[in-house]
Parts: C-alpha cells; sequence; structure tokens
C-alpha cells in the first residue's frame, strides 16, 4: 500500500510519516504490578483500587477505524468495557454505556473521554438484574444514539468460592443471568436495529477452557458464551452481521479486588502467564476494535484469546 493511500485511509498516520517508531517489550510496555491485598463490596469503584487499572485515557490513540459507527458497551463504566468505550471514541464511534448505579463516579470519567473524542456519549445506568432494565436497555440506546451497530456484551459478575458448599444457588442464578442471560436478550434486541456491517462482540474468559475451582459458576457462564457466540454467529451471518468473542486472561480490573480473586492472591495475580504479569484493560481494547471494524469482514464466530501467552484450545 502506497504512503499516500495509507494516509488518506488512516489521516492521524500522516502525523507518524518521518517519524522512527519504538518497538515494545510486551514483558515490560505496563508494569508488572503486585496489587496489596484490598477489599472493596461490589461492585466497587476502580478509581479506588490498589492501582488503578489503565483504561486508556492516556494511553490509547485512535486510528478513525470505527468512523460513524454507533455501539452499546455493557459493563462500561470500568474495567474491560470502559477501555473499550474509549477506545471505540478515539475511533470515531459514538457510544452508549450501561453500568449499576453505585458505580455512577467511574461511568462519569468514561463519559467525559467519549465526549472529548468529540463523539456523542450516552450514560445508562441500570441493573441488569432487573428484566425491565435489560428488556428496555437496547431500545434507549438506539434513541439516544440514532441507531446502533456494535453491541459489547461486556457486563459479568465473578465472586470466588472456596468450596461447591459455599456458593449458592442465587449466586449461580445472578451469574448466568448477568454474564449469559442477558446476552440473549440484548442480542434479540440489537439484532432489529442492525443491518449489514454490524457486529455483536461477547466477552469471555481464559475460566472457559481453564476453569479455577474457586470460580465454578463463573467459568461454567464464560464456557456458555463460547456456545452462543459460534452458534449465533453461524446464525446471523447471512445476514452480513458477524459475532465474534474475545477471551481475556488475568486482567487488573475492579472485580479482583470486589471478591472475585481471593485477597491473599492479590501479589501475584496475573503473574504465572507467559509475559509474567497481568494484562490492563487498555490491552484488550484492540481486539475488540478489530473485531468491530471492517478490516476483520471475513472473521466470524471466532474467540480471541488476549491473555499473556497462555496456551488455550
Amino acid at each position: 500500500m502506497s504512503t499516500e493511500s495509507t494516509s488518506s485511509a488512516f489521516p492521524e498516520l500522516h502525523e507518524l510519516e518521518g517519524t522512527q517508531l519504538a518497538f515494545d517489550d510486551p514483558t515490560t510496555r505496563h508494569p508488572r504490578i503486585s496489587p496489596p491485598e484490598q477489599h472493596q463490596e461490589e461492585p466497587g469503584l476502580e478509581t479506588e483500587a490498589d492501582p488503578v487499572p489503565d483504561i486508556g485515557l492516556e494511553s490509547y490513540r485512535g486510528l478513525g477505524r470505527l468512523q460513524g459507527r454507533k455501539a452499546l458497551v455493557t459493563g462500561g463504566d470500568s474495567g474491560i468495557g470502559a477501555a473499550v468505550a474509549v477506545a471505540f471514541a478515539r475511533e470515531g464511534a459514538d457510544v452508549a454505556i450501561a453500568y449499576l448505579p453505585a458505580e455512577n463516579k467511574d461511568a462519569e470519567r468514561v463519559i467525559k473521554a467519549i465526549e472529548d473524542a468529540g463523539r456523542t456519549a450516552v450514560a445508562l445506568p441500570g441493573d441488569l438484574m432487573d428484566k425491565g432494565y435489560r428488556e428496555d436497555l437496547v431500545d434507549s440506546a438506539v434513541q439516544q444514539l440514532g441507531g446502533l451497530d456494535i453491541l459489547i456484551n461486556n457486563a459479568g459478575k465473578q465472586i470466588v468460592n472456596d468450596s461447591l458448599d459455599e456458593l449458592t444457588d442465587e449466586q449461580v442464578d445472578e451469574a448466568f443471568q448477568i454474564n449469559i442471560k442477558a446476552m440473549y436478550t440484548l442480542s434479540r434486541a440489537a439484532l432489529k436495529h442492525m443491518g449489514p456491517g454490524s457486529t455483536i462482540i461477547n466477552t469471555t474468559s481464559i475460566q472457559a477452557y481453564q476453569p479455577s475451582p474457586v470460580l465454578l459458576d463463573y467459568a461454567a457462564t464464560k464456557s456458555a458464551i463460547n456456545n452462543f457466540t459460534k452458534g449465533l454467529a453461524q446464525q446471523v451471518a447471512p445476514r452480513g452481521i458477524r459475532v465474534n468473542a474475545v477471551a481475556p486472561g488475568p486482567v487488573w480490573t475492579v472485580i479482583q479486588p470486589t471478591d472475585g480473586q481471593p485477597k491473599e492472591a492479590l501479589p501475584e495475580f496475573g503473574h504465572d502467564t507467559p509475559l509474567g504479569r497481568a494484562g490492563q484493560p487498555v490491552e484488550m481494547a484492540p481486539a475488540f476494535v478489530f473485531l468491530a471494524s471492517p478490516e476483520s469482514s471475513y472473521v466470524i464466530g471466532e474467540t480471541l484469546h488476549a491473555n499473556g501467552g497462555t496456551p488455550t484450545p
């Protein structure tokens, strides 16, 4: 591809012409963190985590890959969802984020980042356990964005239990309602508004392949998400709509100190990956950008692994 055609496709690249770009070492691009033992009541606030996760406010630069697109991101106040919302806005998309009202402090900084990127930001606080909210969420996003062509099913619940004796039916029900059943409701609603070129991207996990004994319910939902993704992808592909998933490994988010991991395990969180460190939310965002953009037009029903090098099937 010529320099002229590349610059016209991605205008910001013009600024980089003649600049020597450094090669980043992935082992050190982000710090190898050892979070102190800490605890927040669920759902917690990411801005109060130690250290505060990197959602890309200072580290993500867009190239216009999603210009004019309209996206809904669940769990968009913090963690991976927040990083995706920020990245999408900087790639040119208008973005609505869904989140729990208790997470408003985190959501405000994401809304500001979207607006600072010159895009429309829509805040849709509510609880996915609330049937009415769940059923109205997509229509609310469509009305305020003026349409919808990207759905990111990202919101999740993760609580550790040392044994099955401690894992209640109520917790299992909540995990399945939020992590997988909501995807059926939201995807069904979104598809009514989506045309060719639209995408649905679901957040699964390395737990679908390497389930931790303390996360029996969470891991089971993530395996279900993989299956749902591949089945729905085949169903809607003839309509020109693509469905894919991203499977993060250990990523430092507020989920971890809100009983998503044993407190005593936090200082070593992610150290067992081949890269030797946990990931940061901003490192997940490019996978979602790729799957949402036309660059992945022949990628359907795929689970893209972003886990620091841990082998998966």
